[in-house]
C-alpha cells in the first residue's frame, strides 16, 4: 500500500481494480463516468483518504469511499482493504423462463403460441 499523500484518480482506480487498463480509467474520467465527491473529474484529479469516488460501470453505479492510497496493481485482496464499497445492493431482475417443449412433438399450434404468449404478458 502506498505511503504518498495523493494519488491520481486514474491510477487509483487502476490499482484497487474497478477498470482492467490504466487507459480504460483515464477514458472513463474523460467521458464523465467518474464523478469525485459528487462533480466530474479529469485524470489527473488527486484523491485523499476519505474522498467519494461513483464510478459508472455498464449496467450499474458504484459507491466508492477511498481507504487508503495506492498506485501501483496489486492482488484482488490487498486492493479491497484501499476502499470502501458503499455501493447498494442491486435488485435481481427476474428472469421469466422459457417455456421447454417435449422432444419430437413438432412445431406449437396455434394454441400453443397463444398460451405461450399468453404467460409472456
Amino acid at each position: 500500500m502506498g505511503s504518498t499523500e495523493s494519488v491520481r484518480i486514474d491510477a487509483w482506480l487502476w490499482a484497487i481494480r474497478a477498470y482492467k487498463t490504466r487507459s480504460a480509467a483515464t477514458a472513463a474520467c474523460r467521458a464523465g463516468h467518474v464523478r469525485l465527491n459528487g462533480r466530474p473529474v479529469k485524470a489527473a484529479q488527486t484523491v485523499v483518504v476519505g474522498d467519494a469516488i461513483r464510478v459508472r460501470q455498464p449496467g450499474f453505479e458504484r459507491l466508492l469511499e477511498v481507504g487508503a492510497l495506492i498506485s501501483k496493481r496489486v492482488g484482488a485482496e490487498a486492493a479491497a482493504r484501499c476502499y470502501i464499497d458503499t455501493t447498494p445492493e442491486r435488485p435481481r431482475e427476474l428472469v421469466p423462463s422459457v417455456p421447454v417443449r417435449d422432444r419430437g412433438t413438432g412445431r406449437p399450434t396455434k394454441k400453443d403460441r397463444r398460451d405461450m404468449e399468453k404467460l409472456r404478458g
